[in-house]
């Protein structure tokens, strides 16, 4: 999008909304740059500073690494366009993310991935196991969802409000990892750390035996991160984030 189309999108929204826009624009660079994207495929969403039932979302065909703080689409929770743009929008993407926003007014942000070793690690029964530090940051807020098919029906969105509950981190059976935030900055961290759990997991499980956090310490470490305002401190490394970003390219501000 060129500059002129970024300065009429940003004549039209808030200042609130301008600034949620760079970070989620930012997030989607990012999610690129980690190599967790799928083509064109999944989502990130985040919803509009005072006015709960909008949504930005990514416009649908537009590779990760392509997408700005202009080219987001602004959604209703029915997915009709709320703002004109050139850009189509998933309508079936959206279902994971609507049911997360409707039972969560706490998630700003939702974060949806298909990484290999995300995958792989929703396919074992016993699921995330205690082999690391990043994994006991996880174990204290995780949920699972049964793999229900493409996840394109509203009757699936009850179901799936219910596993997620109050946790932060849900590994979708069969099908990747997702995890929720009150800003954009917590949502990704918490992502960084839930893919890099599962990526040692399956690193691990490549070697020999195995060795298992104790039970006692991982209760430990949940109820530390239960009683940490500062959660995983997303607010902490997206500063250093957003200057990586811009040093590579900062065209996702625009």
């Amino acid at each position: 999008m060129t500059a002129t189309a970024s300065a009429c999108i940003q004549e039209l929204v808030s200042p609130q909304e301008w600034q949620l826009r760079v970070d989620l624009a930012a997030c989607y660079r990012l999610v690129a740059l980690h190599g967790w994207s799928d083509l064109v495929f999944t989502h990130i969403s985040a919803r509009v500073p005072g006015q709960a039932d909008h949504f930005l979302i990514n416009p649908y065909g537009l590779m990760f690494d392509e997408i700005t703080a202009s080219s987001l689409l602004k959604i209703d929770a029915q997915c009709n366009k709320i703002l004109a743009s050139p850009y189509p929008v998933n309508p079936a993407g959206f279902v994971i993310h609507s049911a997360v926003h409707e039972a969560r007014p706490d998630a700003q942000c939702v974060l949806h991935t298909h990484t290999r070793s995300g995958v792989a690690v929703s396919a074992q029964k016993a699921g995330l196991l205690p082999l690391s530090q990043q994994s006991t940051f996880i174990l204290g807020s995780l949920a699972y969802h049964g793999y229900e098919g493409v996840a394109m029906h509203e009757e699936e969105k009850p179901r799936l409000q219910a596993d997620l509950g109050r946790a932060n981190h849900m590994i979708l059976r069969n099908h990747g990892l997702l995890t929720v935030g009150r800003t954009v900055a917590d949502a990704f961290l918490s992502m960084y750390v839930l893919e890099s759990a599962c990526q040692i997991q399956i690193s691990a499980q490549a070697g020999g035996e195995l060795m298992h956090v104790p039970e006692q310490i991982v209760r430990g470490v949940a109820e530390s991160m239960r009683v940490q305002t500062g959660g995983l401190g997303g607010a902490f490394a997206w500063p250093a984030l957003l200057r990586k970003l811009d040093r590579i390219d900062p065209g996702f501000r625009n």
